[in-house]
Protein backbone atom coordinates (compact mmCIF):
# COMPACT_ATOMS: atom_id res chain seq x y z
CA UNK A 1 0.00 0.00 0.00
CA UNK A 2 1.29 3.41 -0.92
CA UNK A 3 0.37 6.72 0.71
CA UNK A 4 1.72 10.00 -0.62
CA UNK A 5 4.28 8.13 -2.79
CA UNK A 6 5.62 6.24 0.25
CA UNK A 7 5.23 2.57 1.00
CA UNK A 8 2.93 2.57 4.01
CA UNK A 9 2.37 -1.15 4.46
CA UNK A 10 1.77 -4.57 2.99
CA UNK A 11 0.16 -7.91 3.60
CA UNK A 12 2.18 -10.97 2.60
CA UNK A 13 0.75 -14.22 1.31
CA UNK A 14 1.57 -17.36 -0.61
CA UNK A 15 -0.86 -19.19 -2.87
CA UNK A 16 -1.39 -22.87 -2.05
CA UNK A 17 -3.67 -24.35 -4.68
CA UNK A 18 -7.03 -22.65 -4.30
CA UNK A 19 -6.00 -21.09 -0.99
CA UNK A 20 -4.29 -17.76 -0.40
CA UNK A 21 -2.36 -18.12 2.85
CA UNK A 22 -1.80 -14.74 4.52
CA UNK A 23 1.19 -14.88 6.86
CA UNK A 24 2.15 -11.28 7.69
CA UNK A 25 0.65 -7.79 7.65
CA UNK A 26 2.64 -4.67 8.45
CA UNK A 27 2.02 -0.91 8.42
CA UNK A 28 4.88 1.54 8.94
CA UNK A 29 4.67 3.33 12.30
CA UNK A 30 4.62 6.69 10.52
CA UNK A 31 1.18 5.72 9.17
CA UNK A 32 -0.21 4.05 12.30
CA UNK A 33 -3.64 4.96 13.62
CA UNK A 34 -5.18 5.81 10.24
CA UNK A 35 -7.03 2.52 9.73
CA UNK A 36 -4.71 1.60 6.88
CA UNK A 37 -4.17 -2.01 7.98
CA UNK A 38 -7.91 -2.60 8.05
CA UNK A 39 -8.37 -1.09 4.59
CA UNK A 40 -5.41 -3.03 3.24
CA UNK A 41 -6.74 -6.35 4.51
CA UNK A 42 -10.28 -5.59 3.32
CA UNK A 43 -9.01 -4.91 -0.20
CA UNK A 44 -6.81 -8.02 -0.14
CA UNK A 45 -9.80 -10.14 0.90
CA UNK A 46 -11.95 -8.59 -1.83
CA UNK A 47 -9.20 -9.55 -4.28
CA UNK A 48 -9.22 -13.12 -2.93
CA UNK A 49 -12.98 -13.32 -3.44
CA UNK A 50 -12.71 -11.96 -7.01
CA UNK A 51 -10.00 -14.50 -7.84
CA UNK A 52 -12.14 -17.43 -6.67
CA UNK A 53 -9.60 -18.43 -4.03
CA UNK A 54 -10.08 -19.01 -0.32
CA UNK A 55 -8.36 -17.30 2.62
CA UNK A 56 -6.23 -19.02 5.25
CA UNK A 57 -5.45 -16.46 8.01
CA UNK A 58 -2.09 -17.47 9.50
CA UNK A 59 -1.37 -13.75 10.07
CA UNK A 60 -2.81 -12.69 13.44
CA UNK A 61 -4.10 -9.40 12.03
CA UNK A 62 -5.96 -11.10 9.16
CA UNK A 63 -7.36 -13.68 11.62
CA UNK A 64 -8.58 -10.85 13.90
CA UNK A 65 -10.09 -8.99 10.95
CA UNK A 66 -12.00 -12.09 9.81
CA UNK A 67 -13.32 -12.62 13.34
CA UNK A 68 -15.13 -9.28 13.18
CA UNK A 69 -16.09 -9.18 9.49
CA UNK A 70 -18.58 -11.95 8.79
CA UNK A 71 -18.92 -10.87 5.16
CA UNK A 72 -15.75 -12.88 4.45
CA UNK A 73 -16.69 -16.01 6.42
CA UNK A 74 -17.77 -17.80 3.25
CA UNK A 75 -14.24 -17.68 1.80
CA UNK A 76 -12.25 -18.42 4.99
CA UNK A 77 -10.59 -21.76 5.69
CA UNK A 78 -9.09 -22.78 9.03
CA UNK A 79 -5.36 -22.80 9.67
CA UNK A 80 -4.33 -26.45 9.74
CA UNK A 81 -1.06 -28.17 10.66
CA UNK A 82 -0.68 -29.19 6.99
CA UNK A 83 -0.91 -25.56 5.84
CA UNK A 84 1.55 -24.45 8.53
CA UNK A 85 4.07 -27.12 7.46
CA UNK A 86 3.66 -26.13 3.82
CA UNK A 87 4.05 -22.41 4.62
CA UNK A 88 7.14 -23.04 6.75
CA UNK A 89 8.74 -24.88 3.83
CA UNK A 90 7.79 -22.13 1.39
CA UNK A 91 9.21 -19.38 3.58
CA UNK A 92 12.44 -21.31 4.19
CA UNK A 93 12.84 -21.82 0.44
CA UNK A 94 12.45 -18.07 -0.05
CA UNK A 95 15.01 -17.32 2.69
CA UNK A 96 12.57 -15.90 5.26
Amino acid sequence: MRVEAATAGFTAYRDHGRQRVFHHTEVDRAFAGRGLASGLVREALNDVRASGKRVVPVCPYVRKYLATHDEFADIADPVTPEVLRWLDGELKRQGH
